[in-house]
């Protein structure tokens, strides 16, 4: 494979590693077994019980076993053909999935705090809508 398909690749290959880390670690679908996962990582009576419930629950911790399947099912390797190419294409993986990540998040977050504005902004017209319909009902 060429170095140029190779990163096309890894650009590629990241999408995927990335939703699937977020959606298990994140989203409502998974929400019950999440909670679970937290609870088993915070109260489990033994400390590699307690890590191995934790990287469940971390995206950039459960990010590198979704890309270790990732690999074993693409068979990618970035830069070198034998065992090092796995490893190299196994943390730059996990690292432009976690960016990824990181880009969603942050969309996330100013989506949310779009809605909030709004819907302040709808409060206080609303309010002020009330304030003026009274004073004219008392006219």
């Amino acid at each position: 494979m060429t170095l140029a398909a190779q990163i096309v690749w890894l650009f590629v290959l990241a999408v995927p590693i990335a939703c699937i880390s977020w959606t298990v670690t994140h989203e409502e679908i998974f929400r019950e077994p999440h909670e679970w996962c937290v609870k088993r990582s915070k109260n489990d009576r033994y400390i590699l019980s307690r890590k191995f419930f934790y990287l469940l629950t971390c995206e950039y911790c459960f990010s590198h076993y979704v890309t270790i399947a990732f690999l074993i099912l693409c068979n990618y390797k970035l830069l070198l053909n034998d065992w090092r190419g796995y490893i190299l294409a196994g943390f730059s993986l996990v690292f432009i999935a976690n960016v990824y990540m990181s880009f969603f998040a942050l969309l996330r977050q100013a989506i949310k705090k779009e809605k909030v504005e709004i819907e302040k902004i709808e409060t206080e017209t609303d309010n002020e809508k009330n304030v003026t319909q009274n004073k004219n009902t008392f006219n």
